[in-house]
């Protein structure tokens, strides 16, 4: 097996693992590495399931491409190396890759680490990516012409090779100073709170009646947003029956007109503006309509409390949410955090609501942090003012 100089961040010999004993050398040597680091390259713009088609690795003194759609290729050693306690994971962004990985071998790669929410934790801003990330702490560039690959064709060009492998050549480096920097803030259990969730199965349990959370829809009462869990559930179940992105089915502003709507009628079904013509006749025609009746025959009990959704905030939440927008903000800046890792814009909507809401901001460091503050900023026993020319949040009397 060649070794990879890594004395350099993006090495100039690139060892592709195409057979299953080559890869399981591979990993039985990556098992005596305090660390490795890890990402994958895959295709899903025409599926519901993201295809894999290239695996990077990197220690300290070997970087290697695995060919995952090699004839015969195994890759039972590359998921023990995964679940191997002993070796720590480091990935950036890397919740798509467990998506798939979690799919492929039915468990998430532990221990991890995630360098985009170190990153966030650091005060690095939301969701950096990883261009960003190396251009601030290793100081280097990467060719982007490489980005929109299709991971899926082979051969890989040289330069494809290098592209890919640089991506976990670099991020060792990145992970080291974030480490540091982590140890000198002392956030590292902030870190370990995110990277629980994370690596949560349940994180990735695709639920169908769930489905509904990522449609936005003006739902006005219990019976639409009955109907809307119901096309979205029939919706989610389609995508992955036929193995086809979500939109291939329904757009998420059809599912969400027809949830509106409520049509009964196949007729009613051509009068929607965003379903296509055609489609009331249609087997996807009649599934549309039983999906519909049964989101308007469930028990209104049995429906999830929508209040809260954003549009039925009253004046005074709404203004409340403005102000502990802008004051999240303030603490941030002040505690140099990334704004989404300390909160949504949904937990602040409903901080203004609630006071006992139910979400992460309220929970934990997030609290400490900005959690209580918030909560009496809401109450007018705090304040945003001003301090030596900068944005300040003030405790009153």
């Amino acid at each position: 097996m060649l070794k990879t100089d890594l004395s350099t961040p993006a090495p100039q010999t690139v060892v592709t693992l195409e057979t299953t004993p080559d890869l399981a050398a591979f990993c039985k040597r990556m098992a005596s590495e305090k660390f490795i680091t890890v990402d994958t390259e895959f295709l899903r713009e025409t599926t519901y399931y993201p295809k894999l088609c290239l695996i990077q690795i990197a220690g300290e003194d070997e970087a290697v491409l695995i060919d995952p759609m090699a004839p015969g290729m195994d890759l039972a050693p590359f998921f023990e190396l995964m679940a191997d306690q002993n070796v720590l994971k480091v990935f950036h962004a890397a919740r798509q890759d467990f998506e798939i990985l979690i799919q492929l071998s039915g468990a998430v790669p532990t221990p991890v680490i995630d360098t985009q929410i170190a990153a966030m934790v650091c005060g690095f801003g939301d969701q950096v990516g990883y261009e960003a990330i190396v251009r601030k702490l290793v100081g280097a560039s990467i060719d982007k012409s490489s980005q929109f690959t299709d991971w899926s064709r082979r051969p890989l060009t040289s330069k494809q090779a290098l592209y890919a492998v640089s991506d976990v050549t670099h991020l060792r480096v990145v992970y080291e100073k974030l480490q540091a920097m982590l140890h000198e803030t002392g956030r590292e259990g902030w870190l370990d709170d995110e990277i629980e969730t994370l690596t949560s199965p349940e994180t990735y349990r695709v639920e169908p009646e769930e489905s509904y959370k990522r449609i936005k829809a003006r739902i006005q009462n219990k019976k639409q947003f009955g109907v809307l869990i119901s096309i979205a559930a029939w919706r989610e179940r389609e995508a992955q029956t036929r193995n086809v992105p979500r939109g291939r089915v329904l757009k998420d502003e059809a599912v969400a007109e027809i949830a509106i709507q409520m049509p009964q009628k196949p007729e009613s079904i051509n009068e929607l503006r965003l379903v296509s013509k055609g489609t009331a006749n249609s087997s996807m025609g009649a599934a549309i309509l039983k999906a519909v009746a049964h989101g308007l025959a469930r028990d209104p009990k049995t429906i999830p409390d929508f209040k809260g959704r954003g549009d039925e905030m009253s004046a005074a939440q709404q203004a409340a949410a403005e102000v502990l927008k802008l004051a999240l903000k303030v603490a941030c800046e002040t505690e140099n955090v990334a704004p989404k890792l300390l909160a949504s814009a949904s937990d602040i909507d409903a901080v203004a609501i609630d006071d006992n809401a139910d979400v992460p901001l309220l929970h934990g460091w997030r609290r400490e942090v900005f959690g209580n503050m918030a909560l009496d900023i809401k109450h007018g026993k705090a304040c945003i003012g001003m301090e030596n020319g900068r944005a300040v949040l003030i405790k009153r009397g």
